[in-house]
């Protein structure tokens, strides 16, 4: 009897193996319907963040304004990235 390598557990509980990487890699190359993963319960990560498909941009910050935006951004409760896209939102609106 040889021994397989288990990396994890599926959510129902199944080990995965390096077959059971290989079946889920071969159905990925198969590909998908359109729709066909829509609707499937998300993993673990992070939340979505409305229907539409959104785009990560970097933005290089000085370490002052780095700061300051950590720190207002913990005084209104909210994520750093939620406080730059306030802030985005409401500079081009007046512009």
């Amino acid at each position: 009897m040889t021994s397989q390598h288990t990396y994890g557990h599926t959510k129902s509980g199944e080990p995965i193996t390096d077959e059971t990487i290989e079946r889920f890699a071969e159905e990925a190359e198969r590909g998908y319907e359109l729709g066909q993963l829509k609707g499937r319960r998300r993993g673990p990560g992070r939340p979505p963040l409305g229907d539409a498909t959104k785009s990560v941009e970097s933005v290089r910050l000085e370490p002052d304004l780095r700061e300051e935006v950590a720190r207002r951004a913990r005084t209104e409760g909210v994520t750093v990235s939620e406080l730059i896209r306030r802030a985005l939102r409401q500079y081009l609106e007046s512009a």
